[in-house]
């Protein structure tokens, strides 16, 4: 099975939810839905789906165009963030619904019943009714029958937000298993990197309605076409500034120049935006220099400071742009102190003037 779309496209009142958009995912594949809110993913999941028809464009299920059928006539499970079960039914009977549906015999749904409940943690639950459950308990039952409905294709928008850290860390790696040995389309729609990262897969990045690019999700993060690829894939967002690229040299304000690679010779002389991730930024000078011989030192202002406990967040500000600096451990600094920095050309990445990636440095991601 196979779902492509083909110049689809959203306009809702005079408004443009999704601009035309052309994606192919495969069977067996899980596919991410990455970027901020409001950025057009759940828009997006519903065109799938069938939930809503396209304004323009087709949609294609293993060839065959099912832009105007009706989303019961498609086999597809679909679980939101806003858990939705059967109030008056059971656990049981809630991820028992799909497959009494399908006519399939009382052993056969109580053996999927069973399993799905035991891998999701809800045995002890099942004869309890979902409103007697914890908002998290209550993700799982929905989950869980989109487990056992086998579903051709799979939408799930963020559907772990409301489970504790354990359980969706564990659910992170298992379900996508579970979905892709079935030959699934999984399709998962988040607003968190880390996510896509720890998901895999593919990643299609989203920003005001439009696929900004989609690719294998490592691909993607380390080799974003765009500037605003780079934000959406980026937490916090990627740091950017201005710098001169002359000759073999690359500068950037109030800084001494750098040696740029030799990949980067063809690049035209001129300006270009530089970017690099918040966890790329060094605060202490590297002991052996041979082992950053390229590290921009650069002098900034804390304006604020956030402590996590394993990790620090610094907040900069640098001439007119301000950047955010992720450092690990417990960090005490005052705010308007001035602190050294080191940035290594190696995870810089260069922008043009449309916003396009003409070049990045060695060390990816």
């Amino acid at each position: 099975m196979s779902l492509e779309l083909q110049g689809v496209s959203k306009v809702v009142d005079g408004q443009l939810h999704i601009a035309p958009t052309d994606l192919l995912l495969e069977k067996g594949t899980m596919n991410v839905l990455l970027g901020p809110t409001s950025s057009g993913k759940t828009s997006l999941m519903r065109l799938m789906a069938g939930l809503d028809k396209p304004s323009t464009g087709r949609i294609l299920s293993s060839g065959t165009d099912v832009t105007t059928q009706r989303v019961q006539a498609r086999n597809v499970a679909m679980v939101y963030q806003e858990f939705i079960n059967y109030p008056g039914m059971t656990v049981y009977d809630n991820i028992a619904s799909p497959l009494r549906l399908k006519g399939e015999s009382k052993r056969e749904i109580d053996r999927a019943v069973r399993a799905s409940a035991d891998m999701l943690k809800l045995t002890p639950f099942l004869q309890r009714r979902p409103l007697s459950l914890s908002g998290g308990q209550q993700q799982r039952c929905a989950l869980a029958r989109a487990l056992v409905k086998e579903a051709e294709l799979v939408l799930l928008d963020e559907p772990l937000a409301n489970l504790d850290y354990k359980l969706r860390e564990e659910l992170r790696a298992e379900i996508p298993r579970i979905f892709e040995q079935a030959g699934s389309i999984f399709v998962y729609a988040t607003t968190e990197p880390e996510e896509a990262l720890l998901l895999g897969g593919n990643t299609a990045t989203l920003w005001e309605g439009q696929v900004t690019q989609f690719g294998a999700t490592l691909s993607v993060y380390r080799q974003p076409a765009t500037l605003i690829t780079a934000r959406v894939f980026s937490d916090p967002p990627m740091n950017f500034i201005a710098g001169l690229k002359a000759g073999d040299s690359l500068s950037l304000a109030r800084s001494e120049a750098l040696h740029i690679p030799d990949q980067w010779a063809g690049l035209s002389d001129g300006t270009y935006t530089v970017g690099f991730r918040a966890h790329h930024i060094k605060i202490q000078r590297p002991e052996v220099l041979e082992s950053a011989p390229q590290a921009a030192h650069l002098h900034c202002t804390l304006v604020a400071i956030e402590v996590t406990g394993s990790e620090t967040f610094l907040h900069l500000k640098y001439g007119e742009v301000t950047w955010v600096a992720v450092v690990p451990g417990l960090h005490t600094r005052a705010v308007g102190e001035v602190i050294d920095l080191w940035l290594d050309i190696a995870h810089l990445y260069l922008f043009d003037a449309a916003g396009c990636l003409v070049a990045c440095g060695d060390s990816l991601g």
